[in-house]
């Protein structure tokens, strides 16, 4: 469950971490009260079906689970709809003092951050799904989060299941969930072995490819081309970046970690560590799910997190806002 207050005004407009979710928080419908409910949410999205040349806005609201499992539909689908919520709260007065996004949910927290617009970042995401998918049809790859050892053992694991092929840490997700990543057998070895190392369990992951690993280096050199024809702005709103877990300094920065990112681990817990150096004292998940807001308790403790990812626990947020004239879109 998420913690609240009474009114919630406190977390809108205090020292409040804004956070992106990444891939694996996709639902059908999940953005269905968004299209019913706000005209901001609809042209969000109108823009979107064209930019990615796709009907997202109906895979949003009555697209299956096996269509929405396709990587390339996935990302900007998530996209999307993070910075759809994004809008309605921004317009209802949402003012973070810093944001962050866990691995896709970094291109809309450099939106938020005013650091690409929301036409690049879709053109970005669009790509970096497509291309992950082309890595998922070539590569026999697998990921499983690791559950109830700490992150320096389970990279242990890796190590002695390197002859088997490539398996790396992925996502240090919290201090005792972390993912791995790599070739599928290779996945499985360091699995026996850190469950032999006193794991609790290991979780294979539903996805369709291996990501944030050394095997995604095959579509980098692509990926970087296409970051280079995209304009980045120095943010206007902190940033705090998952493959760093430090401050994003400059738009050319957010541009090379974008790169990184593709085969580098998302450190998630430094992210959240960064975000409390900052007296940061409340948590809002701005998009579909609740992934982020356990990762913050387990990490954190008892900490205020808020989610926005249906409509009861949006509208709940939205109505303790501080209504502010402040109509435009997003920037283009």
């Amino acid at each position: 469950m998420t913690a609240s207050t009474g009114s919630g005004r406190d977390s809108a407009v205090g020292e409040c971490l804004a956070m992106f979710p990444g891939q694996g928080s996709q639902r059908p419908g999940m953005a269905r009260h968004l299209l019913d409910t706000y005209p901001s949410a609809r042209l969000l999205f109108a823009r979107a079906d064209e930019i990615v040349g796709r009907p997202l806005s109906r895979i949003c609201v009555s697209g299956t689970a096996e269509e929405l499992a396709h990587t390339e539909i996935t990302q900007p689908a998530i996209a999307t709809t993070s910075l759809a919520v994004w809008e309605v709260l921004r317009e209802a007065g949402y003012r973070p003092a810093a944001a962050a996004g866990h691995s896709l949910g970094e291109y809309p927290a450099l939106v938020a951050a005013g650091v690409l617009s929301f036409e690049s970042a879709l053109r970005l995401v669009r790509l970096r799904g497509v291309l992950m998918g082309e890595v998922a049809r070539e590569v026999p790859g697998a990921m499983a989060a690791v559950l109830g050892l700490p992150a320096d053992r389970v990279r242990t694991a890796c190590e002695g299941a390197e002859a088997a092929g490539i398996v790396q840490v992925a996502n240090y997700n919290e201090p005792l969930q972390t993912v791995i990543s790599g070739h599928a057998h290779a996945v499985a070895l360091a699995a026996e072995i850190a469950m032999e190392a006193g794991a609790e369990r290991v979780v294979p992951l539903d996805v369709s490819a291996p990501f944030h690993c050394s095997l995604m280096s095959a579509v980098e050199e692509e990926f970087a081309e296409a970051l280079a024809d995209e304009p980045f702005a120095d943010p206007v709103l902190p940033v705090i970046s998952s493959v760093t877990g430090s401050h994003v300094h400059s738009g050319e920065e957010a541009r090379e970690l974008l790169r990184r990112q593709l085969t580098g681990p998302v450190r998630w817990v430094d992210v959240l560590n960064t975000a409390e150096q900052r007296l940061v004292s409340a948590y809002t998940e701005i998009g579909p799910g609740r992934v982020l807001g356990g990762l913050t308790r387990r990490t954190l403790g008892d900490v205020l997190t808020r989610s926005t990812g249906d409509a009861r626990r949006l509208t709940a947020f939205h109505r303790s806002l501080t209504p502010v004239d402040w109509r435009e879109p997003i920037a283009s």
